[in-house]
């Protein structure tokens, strides 16, 4: 089948398998390897990426839904800042040693991006809900706390 859609602001059409996954599709036709296969079943939130404004595991997405939509992996964040600098969720995690392996980072930094596009006054108990369903095992999950919070304060720094 033939799907159009946009990746980071750019358009693709692009023949594929029916059966493939968004997961697939970004890492394997358009080379966007930051988007990591963790289980494969949704579970561990390595592989989210933004879809229409919202937060997804690209392993159970099927192309059927891709057609028209607008995708924004974690390639895609950063050059919004001015002078190619880091996004501000990226900093956080940075400056909260939020990154060991960095498997699972682009995961989280996708699910807060989504939900600080919505909203940067959010409590520190929505910020756990929304991250609830990440794994990681490396940092354990406060320094993913901590660079949830100051991404928070650094997006709302930037506003003023």
């Amino acid at each position: 089948m033939e799907i159009s859609f946009f990746v980071n602001n750019r358009k693709y059409t692009l023949k594929v398998d029916p059966k493939d996954s968004l997961l697939s599709i970004l890492r394997d036709q358009l080379n966007l390897t930051a988007t990591k296969n963790g289980c494969s079943q949704g579970h561990c939130g390595a592989c989210t990426v933004v879809m229409n404004g919202e937060a997804i595991k690209s392993c159970l997405i099927r192309p059927r839904k891709l057609d028209g939509a607008n995708i924004i992996t974690i390639e895609g964040i950063s050059p919004r800042y001015p002078n190619d600098e880091l996004h501000p969720i990226q900093k956080a995690f940075i400056e909260t040693t939020a990154v060991q392996c960095g498997f699972c980072t682009s995961g989280y930094i996708m699910e807060l991006y989504a939900l600080y596009e919505r909203s940067t006054n959010v409590s520190e108990q929505e910020i756990k809900s929304t991250l609830d369903g990440h794994l990681c095992r490396c940092t354990g999950y406060k320094p993913v706390l901590d660079a949830a919070l100051l991404a928070q304060e650094l997006l709302n720094r930037n506003k003023s």
